[in-house]
């Protein structure tokens, strides 16, 4: 095990996940970095995520099956429900997204939380957003606190007074300046794939919420967008 600070990365592929990491990097951490295989449509974004691990010297990356599908009640999930297309809903009274996955952010971060145990990691980093995705209820600053302070009642290093920290770096940001913070610190964003449903080749669809909230980010930070698209 390495020595110093020491943290678990939660990585999808996507844009967000990947400025993540390269921050974490950037503070000085050792990066576990911990992807899912949910069920989603596009199981491209987790080879972007391989890309983007390695890219990064992560010290371990691991990839965690979950069958998320069997629930459904998500776009992301289930198939027998349309994804959404056009301009995404910017106020979070238009109501939840249907690409919402039920209860994700909890299980993904109850996993990663085990793990930091093991690991005895100081801290877990997530890449959610309260900007760009207001509708989505766990990328609310209020759960990241609610989880953290769960954490640490639930855990050894909670109870033996070095509670892990969830650190949240884009939850405040917009897409413009996530994209402008990557550039920075030397990310390659054509290594990343943001589409809810991408194909084979990491191709993204451009009419998802996803593709247009990643579009319009690199339109006003002033950054030649890189993404594959289909046409």
């Amino acid at each position: 095990m390495t020595s110093g600070k020491r943290a678990v990365v939660l990585l999808s592929g996507g844009l967000d996940s990947a400025t993540v990491l390269a921050m974490a990097k950037d503070q000085g951490y050792s990066c576990y970095v911990l992807s899912f295989d949910y069920g989603q449509r596009s199981l491209t974004e987790l080879n972007a995520a391989r890309s983007v691990a390695a890219e990064l010297d992560a010290v371990e990356h691991r990839v965690l099956r979950l069958h998320l599908e069997d629930f459904g009640g998500s776009a992301l999930t289930d198939h027998s429900l349309n994804m959404p297309e056009g301009a995404p809903a910017e106020d979070p009274a238009d109501g939840i997204p249907l690409t919402y996955v039920p209860a994700r952010n909890t299980v993904f971060l109850s996993l990663a939380l085990g793990w930091a145990e093991v690991l005895d990691a100081q801290a877990i980093f997530i890449g959610v957003n309260a900007v760009d995705y207001s509708g989505y209820p766990d990328c609310r600053p209020e759960f990241i606190r609610a989880f953290e302070a769960m954490a640490a009642l639930a855990t050894r290093q909670g109870v033996e007074g070095a509670p892990i920290k969830i650190v949240t770096p884009l939850i405040d940001l917009t897409k413009a300046q996530i994209i402008q913070e990557g550039v920075r610190l030397g990310l390659d964003y054509a290594k990343t794939v943001s589409c809810y449903q991408a194909d084979d080749q990491g191709r993204a669809c451009g009419r998802c919420d996803s593709c247009r909230l990643r579009a319009v980010g690199f339109q006003q930070a002033g950054i030649a967008d890189p993404t594959l698209y289909q046409s």
